[in-house]
Protein backbone atom coordinates (compact mmCIF):
# COMPACT_ATOMS: atom_id res chain seq x y z
CA UNK A 1 0.00 0.00 0.00
CA UNK A 2 1.22 3.41 -1.05
CA UNK A 3 0.85 6.71 0.88
CA UNK A 4 1.25 10.19 -1.34
CA UNK A 5 1.20 13.46 -0.01
CA UNK A 6 3.22 16.83 -0.07
CA UNK A 7 1.22 18.43 -3.46
CA UNK A 8 0.19 21.56 -3.20
CA UNK A 9 -0.05 25.35 -5.04
CA UNK A 10 3.38 27.18 -5.46
CA UNK A 11 4.23 29.53 -7.63
CA UNK A 12 6.91 29.67 -10.66
CA UNK A 13 10.16 28.85 -9.64
CA UNK A 14 9.19 27.36 -6.47
CA UNK A 15 9.56 24.18 -4.78
CA UNK A 16 7.63 20.79 -3.00
CA UNK A 17 8.78 18.06 -2.21
CA UNK A 18 6.42 14.98 -2.49
CA UNK A 19 6.44 11.49 -0.21
CA UNK A 20 5.37 8.49 -0.92
CA UNK A 21 5.03 5.82 2.41
CA UNK A 22 5.12 2.38 1.53
CA UNK A 23 3.68 -0.06 4.11
CA UNK A 24 6.33 -2.97 2.77
CA UNK A 25 9.71 -2.93 0.67
CA UNK A 26 9.68 -3.18 -3.21
CA UNK A 27 12.24 -3.57 -6.00
CA UNK A 28 11.71 -0.04 -7.56
CA UNK A 29 9.38 2.97 -6.74
CA UNK A 30 8.61 4.96 -9.42
CA UNK A 31 6.49 8.95 -9.66
CA UNK A 32 4.26 9.40 -12.13
CA UNK A 33 1.78 12.18 -13.25
CA UNK A 34 -1.12 13.34 -14.98
CA UNK A 35 -2.21 16.29 -16.26
CA UNK A 36 -5.83 17.21 -17.03
CA UNK A 37 -6.73 15.52 -20.85
CA UNK A 38 -3.09 14.36 -20.63
CA UNK A 39 -1.94 10.40 -20.50
CA UNK A 40 -0.11 9.31 -17.52
CA UNK A 41 3.72 9.88 -18.45
CA UNK A 42 6.75 9.01 -16.33
CA UNK A 43 8.70 11.10 -14.21
CA UNK A 44 11.12 9.35 -12.40
CA UNK A 45 12.32 5.95 -10.85
CA UNK A 46 14.92 4.71 -7.94
CA UNK A 47 15.52 1.10 -7.14
CA UNK A 48 14.86 0.97 -3.51
CA UNK A 49 18.71 -1.22 -2.62
CA UNK A 50 20.19 2.09 -4.95
CA UNK A 51 22.24 2.43 -8.03
CA UNK A 52 19.85 2.91 -10.26
CA UNK A 53 18.07 6.19 -11.02
CA UNK A 54 16.06 7.82 -14.38
CA UNK A 55 14.21 11.12 -14.50
CA UNK A 56 12.45 11.92 -17.85
CA UNK A 57 14.52 14.49 -19.76
CA UNK A 58 11.78 17.36 -19.01
CA UNK A 59 12.86 17.31 -14.96
CA UNK A 60 16.13 16.48 -15.27
CA UNK A 61 18.51 18.92 -13.01
CA UNK A 62 15.25 20.04 -11.50
CA UNK A 63 13.84 17.10 -9.72
CA UNK A 64 15.39 14.82 -7.55
CA UNK A 65 13.92 11.05 -6.83
CA UNK A 66 15.41 9.34 -3.15
CA UNK A 67 14.50 7.17 -0.78
CA UNK A 68 14.58 6.83 3.37
CA UNK A 69 15.19 3.33 3.81
CA UNK A 70 14.36 3.30 7.41
CA UNK A 71 11.04 5.24 6.93
CA UNK A 72 10.57 2.85 4.08
CA UNK A 73 9.83 6.09 1.76
CA UNK A 74 10.67 7.72 -1.54
CA UNK A 75 10.99 11.63 -1.86
CA UNK A 76 10.61 13.77 -5.04
CA UNK A 77 11.49 17.05 -4.29
CA UNK A 78 11.32 19.00 -7.13
CA UNK A 79 12.67 22.44 -7.46
CA UNK A 80 12.68 24.96 -10.20
CA UNK A 81 8.90 24.34 -10.66
CA UNK A 82 6.91 25.59 -14.26
CA UNK A 83 3.51 25.90 -15.01
CA UNK A 84 3.69 22.63 -17.10
CA UNK A 85 5.07 20.64 -14.33
CA UNK A 86 1.23 20.86 -12.98
CA UNK A 87 -0.46 17.32 -12.73
CA UNK A 88 -1.63 15.01 -10.42
CA UNK A 89 1.31 12.67 -9.54
CA UNK A 90 1.25 9.37 -8.33
CA UNK A 91 3.94 6.90 -7.14
CA UNK A 92 4.10 3.12 -7.56
CA UNK A 93 5.92 0.17 -6.73
CA UNK A 94 7.29 -2.70 -9.15
CA UNK A 95 9.29 -5.16 -9.16
CA UNK A 96 11.63 -3.63 -11.97
CA UNK A 97 13.07 -0.30 -12.93
CA UNK A 98 11.20 0.86 -15.41
CA UNK A 99 9.82 3.81 -17.29
CA UNK A 100 6.64 2.21 -18.59
CA UNK A 101 3.11 2.84 -16.07
CA UNK A 102 2.49 -0.85 -16.70
CA UNK A 103 6.03 -2.22 -15.38
CA UNK A 104 4.52 -1.02 -11.67
CA UNK A 105 2.16 -3.45 -9.90
CA UNK A 106 1.47 -0.92 -6.89
CA UNK A 107 -0.29 2.33 -7.24
CA UNK A 108 -1.06 5.60 -4.73
CA UNK A 109 -3.64 8.01 -5.02
CA UNK A 110 -2.64 10.34 -6.01
CA UNK A 111 -1.45 14.04 -5.02
CA UNK A 112 -1.97 17.33 -7.02
CA UNK A 113 0.50 20.12 -7.62
CA UNK A 114 -0.18 22.94 -9.08
CA UNK A 115 2.00 25.62 -10.51
CA UNK A 116 0.55 29.26 -10.87
CA UNK A 117 2.66 31.69 -13.44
Amino acid sequence: QLQASGGGLVQAGGSLRLSCAASGRTYAMGWFRQAPGKEREFVATIKWSGGSIYYTDSVKGRFTISRDNAKNTVYLQMNSLKPEDTATYYCAAGPVVATRSLSYDSWGQGTLVTVSS
